[in-house]
Order: structure tokens, then C-alpha cells, then sequence
């Protein structure tokens, strides 16, 4: 399991993973689905976007799938738990 540390506005999201900071913009396509865009990609890989959209919720988590703008064949899925 991948864990990660992120924060999260309106517009940005910063992700705190092995020691690496990055900062995404977010677009939000609908309340359930947004798309991230890395503002210093390091590699052609993270130049990309990723679309994320969210699949149920609860109180404190919520279960979403996502992959790269356009490779929706290689969907993966993760659970957000908010810890604040």
C-alpha cells in the first residue's frame, strides 16, 4: 500500500510523498470528477494529467478511481482518509 500526505484547495493540491513536495492545479469537471496538472513536471510521464473521480464517500473517506488524461484502460483505485 502507497500512502501519502496531501493538501488540498479550490485550485491546488500539494502532495508531501518519500521526502518530494509537488503541486498540482486542479480543474474540477463536475463535484465528483477533477482533473490534476503537475505545474513542475520532472519527466514527460508528469506532464500528463490525471483524472480522478470519486465513487462514495463517508464522513471521513472517500473511495476514487484514476488514471492519465486519455488512458482510461489503465484505471487504478485508492481511499482517501481525511486525518484533520
Amino acid at each position: 500500500m502507497t500512502r501519502s500526505h496531501f493538501e488540498r484547495d479550490a485550485n491546488f493540491e500539494i502532495e508531501f510523498f518519500e521526502g518530494v513536495t509537488d503541486t498540482a492545479s486542479i480543474r474540477w469537471v463536475n463535484d465528483c470528477e477533477c482533473i490534476l496538472t503537475k505545474l513542475n513536471p520532472t519527466s514527460n510521464q508528469d506532464k500528463r494529467p490525471i483524472q480522478i473521480k470519486i465513487l462514495s464517500t463517508t464522513n471521513n473517506s472517500y473511495t476514487f478511481e484514476y488514471s492519465l488524461v486519455g488512458d482510461s484502460g489503465n484505471t487504478q483505485r485508492g481511499t482517501i482518509q481525511k486525518i484533520k
